[in-house]
This record gives structure tokens, C-alpha cells and sequence, in this order.
């Protein structure tokens, strides 16, 4: 089994086996008049992308629960969660605290060599639903940042080890 490393938690699932995390931003770029000079004048997309190992019996739960996330509609959305009509998803990790994410990209695929483990692909996009939301946001990741850079060196990353395993019968 993978090496638990640390977690990523989309809405209320935590993804405990997260092999891979990247976020991407863009920002809207405006000319500056009278002037051959341009300035990001504000963000455009967030998108936060995440592979992560569903491992052991409770795959199958976890997997209904990110579905249930990703539904397209707000009023499934609601009736799942509540909070989530006015917030979207918020995605708690080690590089951000990102409010109101909407799952637009969900992939899950099972390997004969691990059939006790399904693999997940998730891409989440920022969808603001109100200036309010998106305040608490940014202060949640600012204060993410600062917490980050008081508590000093980070501890050294854990290899996940390759080891070779026994050959399936065919």
C-alpha cells in the first residue's frame, strides 16, 4: 500500500494518498494608457489539479463522495450539502486554501496489478460566488502562508519506496 502522505481535503473528503497536487493561476493584463507599459490588473483562473491513491474497502465510498461533489447541479449540490450552495468547494492543502472550487474534471481508472486500489484524477476551477467568500479565501490562504513561514524548515520529503511484488497467475 502507498505511504499515507499529507492530505488534501476537497469539501468534506479527505484524500489521505495524494501522489501529485498543482495549482495554476492566470491574471487578466491591461495596457496601461498613453503608455507602451502593461499591468496584471487582476486574477482570471485558479485551477487546482490533484492524483491521488484510493486505497483498501473504502474506495468505493470515496469515490461516491467526490462524484457527489462534482454534480453540475447547485440544487443536487445543496441537497448533498448544504454550506456548498453558497461557498462551492473549498480544497485544504499544503499550498493553499482555496474557497469556492467547482470539480469540473473527474477520471478514476482501476489496474489489474491493483484491483484493491482505484487511482483519481480531479481538476477543481475557482468559481467565486461572492466577494465575501472570495475575502475569506485569500485571508485563509495568506494566514496558510504566514503559518508556513513562522513554523521554520519544513521536515524532508518521504520517498515512496519501489518495491517489486510477486507476478499475477495468468
Amino acid at each position: 500500500m502507498a505511504d499515507r502522505n499529507t492530505p488534501v481535503l476537497i469539501g468534506t473528503v479527505p484524500l489521505l494518498y495524494v501522489q501529485s497536487l498543482s495549482i495554476s493561476e492566470g491574471y487578466q493584463i491591461e495596457r496601461i494608457s498613453g503608455s507602451r507599459f502593461s499591468q496584471a490588473i487582476a486574477p482570471t483562473t485558479r485551477t487546482i489539479a490533484v492524483e491521488a491513491l484510493l486505497p483498501g474497502p473504502d474506495r468505493l465510498l470515496v469515490k461516491k463522495e467526490l462524484e457527489a461533489l462534482a454534480l453540475v447541479s447547485r440544487v443536487l449540490v445543496a441537497a448533498t450539502a448544504p454550506l456548498l450552495a453558497s461557498t462551492g468547494i473549498p480544497v485544504v492543502c499544503g499550498l493553499t486554501v482555496s474557497l469556492d472550487m467547482q470539480i469540473t474534471d473527474l477520471r478514476f481508472s482501476q489496474t489489474a496489478g491493483r484491483r484493491e486500489a482505484l487511482d483519481v484524477s480531479l481538476t477543481l476551477r475557482h468559481v467565486p460566488r461572492s466577494s465575501v467568500t472570495a475575502a475569506l479565501g485569500e485571508a485563509a490562504d495568506l494566514a496558510l502562508a504566514a503559518g508556513t513561514a513562522l513554523a521554520g524548515a519544513t521536515p524532508p520529503a518521504a520517498p515512496v519506496p519501489r518495491t517489486a511484488t510477486v507476478p499475477l497467475a495468468g
